[in-house]
């Protein structure tokens, strides 16, 4: 006689696998692929926030498998700040040709040129790109944009909906959050209003790796252990580049480093590794007390509510 207790299952397709239950990245693929599908029945212009990072890459995955065989009815649009590693956007543009997608890019750089925004002291773009963002939701009509956040990251991420309700000029208000009782997602929004989707709410750093091995997802090769030129800033490893790095009585040297999140290469820094295959990846974080962006990311740390503060001025 078979008991619930004793049903150990895998998930579908695996060995071992019960009728009975699912493993926790089955389930996490399920309610990802749910997503998307809803948003598909409910919005009329939907789009993918892409930037070649980890978490992009996995929505766009779930997005292929939510309408396999058909095409992903749905554009990419990538925010460019100028300042992206090569190797990223060399993935972006090679995935968007090998599935056959349409990809909008918005360059902060435009809006600079033009007197629409001005570059910081510091000489990050990370935090510029809302602008170019609100630029193209309304040039473009997108009432739902999908992002790649996840509630583990950071602690205003952790306040949001898997549908957040942005207003007409693209903020964020916790007050206007819905409830979403039994994966019931509310997308109703007034003229104006578009709704961001995080698929990924729900998953973890780990779970993120853990079904990249088991999908066999290539990623850009700055995820895993390789020798780079970086310098020490504020605690972490960065990249040079005409953003204003290294600065005077900051030394370059090559180090054994990779990335756990690829952003701005001005507010993003490597991590010190041998992590050079997946499993050792996994391993590695794992191991880890530190979520990748409170590890990674500069403007996160600008103040205590950095990141609620831009989300609430219409940040991803």
């Amino acid at each position: 006689m078979t008991t619930a207790a004793s049903i150990t299952a895998t998930g579908p397709g695996h060995e071992g696998d019960s009728p009975y239950a699912l493993s926790h990245l089955d389930a996490l693929e399920s309610e990802g692929v749910h997503i998307f599908r809803e948003v598909a029945g409910e919005f009329e212009r939907p789009v993918i926030l892409f930037s070649g990072g980890k978490d992009s890459i996995v929505m766009l995955h779930l997005a292929l498998k939510a309408f396999a065989p058909a095409a992903v009815p749905f554009s990419l649009l990538h925010i460019d700040t100028g300042h992206n590693f090569p190797e990223v956007l060399d993935y972006r543009d090679r995935t968007v040709e090998r599935h056959g997608l349409r990809l909008h890019v918005a360059h902060v750089q435009d809006f600079i040129d033009r007197g629409e925004l001005r570059e910081r002291p510091d000489g990050t773009r990370n935090p510029l790109q809302t602008v170019p963002l609100l630029d193209a939701i309304e040039k473009n009509r997108f009432d739902a944009v999908f992002g790649g956040g996840r509630r583990d990251e950071e602690k205003a991420r952790a306040k949001e909906r898997v549908f957040s309700l942005r207003d007409e000029f693209g903020g964020w208000d916790p007050r206007r959050q819905r409830p979403e009782l039994w994966q019931l997602y509310n997308g109703k929004h007034s003229p104006g209003e578009h709704v961001r989707v995080f698929p990924l709410s729900n998953w973890t750093e780990l779970d993120v790796w853990q079904y990249i091995a088991r999908e066999k997802i290539e990623l850009p090769a700055i995820y895993y252990a390789h020798e780079r030129e970086v310098f020490g800033r504020s605690g972490m490893w960065l990249a040079p580049g005409e953003w204003g790095g290294p600065k005077e009585g900051e030394t370059l040297e090559r180090r054994q480093v990779r990335y756990r999140t690829v952003g701005d290469m001005s507010c993003t820094g490597a991590v010190d590794s041998d992590a050079d295959t997946i499993e050792a990846v996994i391993a590695e974080i794992a191991a880890s007390r530190l979520t990748e962006r409170g590890a990674t990311r500069a403007d996160d740390k600008l103040s205590e509510a950095a990141m609620e503060d831009r989300k609430r001025e219409g940040y991803f």
